[in-house]
């Protein structure tokens, strides 16, 4: 959660995406490849806001979310 709490890619201040932080760590638990992850992110703000973040962006944050889940440490999502 740390990680999507820095995470701002429409530059609206971090405390504007409360529900897609919950919607993306449910994809990150169902999902384990980073580009599915990414597009699914990326769906999910576009949803939210009627913006579309670049794909790299998401793909960025899908590789981390991803390495964290993956790590031993897998509950510090």
């Amino acid at each position: 959660m740390d990680v999507l709490m820095n995470w701002d890619p429409l530059q609206y201040g971090e405390d504007a995406y409360e529900t897609e932080r919950v919607d993306i760590i449910q994809a990150v638990h169902e999902l384990e490849d980073i580009m599915p992850l990414a597009k699914k992110i990326q769906a999910i703000i576009e949803f939210s806001f009627e913006e579309i973040v670049p794909l790299q962006k998401c793909v960025n944050i899908a590789n981390e979310l991803l390495l964290i889940k993956n790590s031993d440490s897998s509950c510090s999502i």
